[in-house]
C-alpha cells in the first residue's frame, strides 16, 4: 500500500509540473494549426523493424497521434509523467466504461487537486510500436485537456531517445 500511494504521490507531482507546459505550448500561436485552434502534429515515421521517429513540433514537444485500444488520439510525450494520463472524454471515446472508474486517488494538477482513477489500457500503438496491457490515469476533463504519454508506455520499450530534434522509440 506504501509503495502504491507513493507512486502515485509521484506522478501528482509530475502532472502538477509538466500539465502547465502543455496549457502553455496549446496558448502559443506557433504552435496553432492553420485554422487557429488545434496544434500542428509532429511527423511520424515508422519502420518495420520496430522503430518510430517523432519529430519536435515548433515548441519542441513530441506530439503524435497514438491509437489507445486501437483508436487514434492526439498525445503528448511526456518522460516526467510516471503513467499515461487521459481525461474522461478520451477515456470513453476509447472504450473505457466511465461507470466503472474509481477516482480515489488524490492527484495535484495545474489547475489544482483533483481525484484520478487507474485503468489499464489493452494497447498502446504509434507507428510499427505497440504495447499491451498500458497502465493510465484517467483524469476529469476539467483536470487534463489533453492526453499525456508517460513512462509507462515508454519504460516498456526496447530503447527511447531524443536527439537533433526526433524522439526515437525502439520496440
Amino acid at each position: 500500500m506504501l509503495m502504491r500511494t507513493l507512486a502515485f504521490v509521484i506522478v501528482a507531482g509530475v502532472l502538477a509540473t509538466q500539465v502547465p507546459g502543455l496549457f502553455e505550448a496549446l496558448d502559443q500561436p506557433a504552435a496553432q494549426g492553420g485554422d487557429g485552434g488545434t496544434p500542428n502534429l509532429t511527423k511520424i515515421t515508422a519502420t518495420p523493424s520496430g522503430t518510430t521517429v517523432l519529430k519536435a513540433d515548433t515548441t519542441g514537444h513530441f506530439r503524435g497521434t497514438f491509437k489507445l485500444n486501437g483508436k487514434p488520439v492526439e498525445a503528448l510525450v511526456d518522460t516526467g509523467a510516471s503513467l499515461v494520463a487521459i481525461n474522461e472524454t478520451t477515456a470513453r471515446r476509447i472504450g473505457v466504461s466511465l461507470a466503472s472508474l474509481d477516482f480515489k486517488y488524490p492527484i495535484a494538477t495545474a489547475n489544482g487537486q483533483t481525484q484520478a482513477a487507474h485503468v489499464r489500457l489493452q494497447r498502446v500503438e504509434i507507428g510499427s510500436i505497440k504495447v499491451d496491457a498500458v497502465d493510465a490515469f484517467v483524469l476529469r476533463d476539467k483536470a487534463l485537456s489533453g492526453t499525456l504519454i508517460g513512462m509507462s508506455f515508454l519504460k516498456r520499450l526496447g530503447a527511447y531517445s531524443a536527439q537533433d530534434g526526433q524522439l526515437r522509440l525502439v520496440r
